[in-house]
């Protein structure tokens, strides 16, 4: 297997390669986690999976088969309602850390973030959805200034306590609602032992080829853990050496030569570059800082054979969409008329016209 190969396998195993029969619950549930900061580029993240439109995919959203929440890393993901509470008991002890440094900054020791849970459970009782600023105007909380985290860490360490996710949009403002209103509890648990292993597994046979750091950055767990985790489950596993490094994917992938030429319009923030430690398999080194920042910020990304050739950005008007590109080497400019195929999927999933410039 080649770098090369790599990228094409990734596009198959992220179910990219082609438009799944899946809903956008299975693709979500595939995934395990798909992060979702960007609200309207996450929705497209699902929709570029499937044949759903985004009318489709925001009333899962808002009738809880897909929940929006903090969950892996101290940033918002989408995950199914199916995986919820065995993800977020695995993976919320190592993100509190982060709120909990954050809340202590403004005074809120950990017994005083559960009476303000107390607090927010009692506002949101009985399938009321309030958004963030509602909540904290109930709790007497003022913004001091642009940069202050306290709303931010008290939301993120109700949502990690299992007490808040995602409730239905107000508008275009989110909202948050109790999860055991929205998503019954499993009556059974799974061992910290268990959900790793299944974390594990999920996470290469969705994102594989991938390695023992790409599988840290990703689930947040330190690389002691993720070795441990993959001895125990690799010979439910494939993989492949290259260059010294190991790549495990799903055991029974189907082996190609002859892939065939296919170009993606991807979000910012997409799994097919976030989820990895390392991008060089999708996009050249040189082309990385047009492409993400070091403090992580992801443009959308425009996709040719399974390689990074440039970013783009839409402008919704009143009766279309606009695409903006730009591409990295001015070769690829005239390879424009390949890019309406890619553009295809979008028109369906936005149900407009979308013109590219």
């Amino acid at each position: 297997m080649t770098h090369q190969e790599i990228s094409h396998y990734r596009l198959v195993s992220q179910k990219l390669y082609e438009t799944s029969l899946n809903s956008p619950e299975e693709i979500v549930q595939h995934l395990g986690a798909m992060q979702a900061q960007d609200y309207a580029m996450a929705k497209w993240a699902i929709g570029s999976r499937c044949d759903a439109t985004e009318a489709a995919i925001e009333e899962l959203i808002n009738s809880a088969k897909i929940i929006r929440t903090h969950i892996l890393r101290p940033t918002w993901h989408f995950v199914s309602a199916e995986d919820i509470y065995w993800m977020l008991e695995l993976s919320a002890p190592q993100v509190k850390r982060f709120t909990a440094s954050a809340a202590r900054k403004y005074g809120y020791d950990p017994k005083k973030l559960d009476q303000t849970n107390t607090e927010i459970e009692k506002m949101l009782s009985g399938n009321n959805h309030l958004t963030r600023d509602e909540i904290m105007q109930e709790l007497n909380i003022k913004k001091t200034s642009s940069d202050d985290f306290l709303s931010a860490a008290i939301m993120m360490n109700a949502e990690l306590d299992g007490l808040v996710c995602n409730g239905k949009m107000k508008g275009k403002q989110i909202t948050y609602s109790l999860l055991e209103e929205r998503v019954s509890k499993p009556k059974t648990k799974l061992s910290k032992e268990e959900a790793l292993a299944k974390l594990a597994l999920r996470y290469f046979e969705s994102h594989g080829p991938a390695t023992l750091l790409d599988f840290s950055w990703w689930s947040g767990f330190p690389p002691t853990t993720c070795k441990l985790v993959i001895n125990a489950i690799e010979l439910q596993l494939g993989s492949a050496e290259i260059e010294s490094q190991i790549y495990w994917f799903k055991k029974d992938i189907a082996y190609e030569t002859n892939f065939r030429e296919s170009v993606h319009f991807l979000p910012a923030f997409d799994e097919i570059l976030i989820s990895y430690k390392t991008r060089e398999a999708s996009i050249l080194l040189e082309n990385q800082p047009k492409t993400f920042t070091n403090n992580g910020i992801f443009k959308p990304i425009i996709l040719k054979n399974s390689k990074v050739i440039g970013t783009w950005k839409r402008i919704i008007k009143k009766d279309h969409a606009k695409i903006e590109t730009h591409f990295f080497n001015e070769t690829d400019v005239s390879k424009k008329k390949i890019l309406f195929e890619g553009i295809k999927a979008f028109e369906h999933y936005l149900e407009t016209k979308v013109i590219i410039e």
